[in-house]
C-alpha cells in the first residue's frame, strides 16, 4: 500500500510538473529562427528585403495577454523589418466574437512599424469566431487582412490564399492574380497543406497553424497534426524541389500549453541569387 502511495505521489509531481512546463513554454518569449532565401524572379537592381513571419496570435487567453504582445510587437520592432507578414489565426477558440472584443485583444498589434506595413491572411479560428469582426479589428490597427488577394509590397508580389482547413483557400484564382503583379513571388497563407498545388514560379510558402506540433512526444511526433500530411509541414525550413516551405510555430494556441515546439517568429533576408 504504501508504495501505491508513493507511485501515486510520484506520478503526480510528474503530471504536475508537466503542465506547469507546458505552461511556461507556451507563454515563453517566442525564438526569433532566422534564413536567407535567394529568389530568381527578384527585381533587377533591388536591395535585399527584411521580413517577420509570425502566425497564431490567439490572443486574449493565458498565453497571449496584451502585456505579453506588446512585448512580442516591441521585439519584432527591434528586428527592423521592411515587411511584417502574419499567417493567420488572431483568435483562440470557437465561439463568436464582436468587433469591440477583438479590437481590444489586438490592440497591442497596433506598435508595429514596418517600411511597408503588415499583411495578414486568415486562420481557420478567424473563420470560426467571426471574420467580420477580426477585419474591423485589424483595419483598427493598421493590419492588412488579404483573403484570395495578392499585394504588392515593395520587390514583392504576395499571393494571400486564405485558409485551406476551414476550406476558403481559393489557391489558383489568388496565383494567377498575383502573376499579374510585379515583384518576387511568393505565397502567404495559414495551414501549409496547399503547398504541392504551388506552380513552379511560386517558390516560397509561408505559413504557421501547425503550432510546430504543440505537443510533441520525442520520437513519435506531434500528438496531434493538424494537416493531411501528417508532420510533412510540421515546423521550420522544408525543402522540396524548388520549393521552401517555412512554417513558424506561431506565438499563441487555442491553449495555453506547449510541449517541445516553443513559439518562434521568423526573420527572413529575402534577395537575389548570387552572382557568379
Amino acid at each position: 500500500m504504501r508504495n501505491t502511495r508513493l507511485l501515486l505521489i510520484g506520478l503526480g509531481a510528474c503530471l504536475t510538473g508537466t503542465l506547469l512546463w507546458g505552461f511556461l513554454e507556451a507563454r515563453a518569449d517566442p525564438i526569433v529562427r532566422r534564413a536567407e532565401l535567394a529568389l530568381a524572379d527578384w527585381p533587377a537592381g533591388a536591395p535585399p528585403l527584411r521580413l517577420v513571419l509570425l502566425s497564431d496570435v490567439h490572443a486574449g487567453n493565458l498565453a497571449v495577454t496584451p502585456a505579453r504582445l506588446e512585448r512580442i510587437a516591441a521585439s519584432i520592432n527591434a528586428l527592423r523589418p521592411d515587411l511584417v507578414l502574419i499567417a493567420g489565426d488572431f483568435m483562440p477558440g470557437e465561439e463568436e466574437i464582436d468587433a469591440a472584443s477583438a479590437t481590444a485583444r489586438l490592440t497591442p498589434l497596433k506598435r508595429l512599424r514596418a517600411r511597408l506595413g503588415v499583411v495578414a491572411v486568415p486562420g481557420n479560428h478567424d473563420h470560426w469566431t467571426g471574420l467580420g469582426a477580426v477585419r474591423t479589428a485589424l483595419a483598427g490597427v493598421g493590419v492588412t487582412l488579404l483573403a484570395n488577394q495578392a499585394a504588392a509590397r515593395g520587390p514583392l508580389a504576395i499571393a494571400a490564399v486564405d485558409d485551406d482547413y476551414s476550406e476558403y483557400a481559393r489557391t489558383a484564382p489568388t496565383i494567377a492574380a498575383a502573376r499579374r503583379l510585379p515583384g518576387a513571388k511568393l505565397v502567404l497563407t495559414h495551414s501549409p497543406d496547399i503547398a504541392p498545388q504551388l506552380p513552379r514560379d511560386f517558390p516560397l510558402l509561408l505559413a504557421g497553424h501547425t503550432h510546430c506540433g504543440q505537443v510533441v512526444i520525442p520520437f513519435y511526433g506531434s500528438l496531434d497534426p493538424v494537416s493531411r500530411y501528417q508532420d510533412r509541414y510540421r515546423c521550420g525550413v522544408i525543402r522540396e524541389g524548388v520549393r521552401t516551405v517555412i512554417v513558424t510555430a506561431g506565438i499563441g494556441g487555442s491553449l495555453p500549453f506547449r510541449l517541445n515546439a516553443p513559439p518562434d517568429m521568423w526573420l527572413l533576408t529575402l534577395g537575389p541569387p548570387a552572382q557568379r
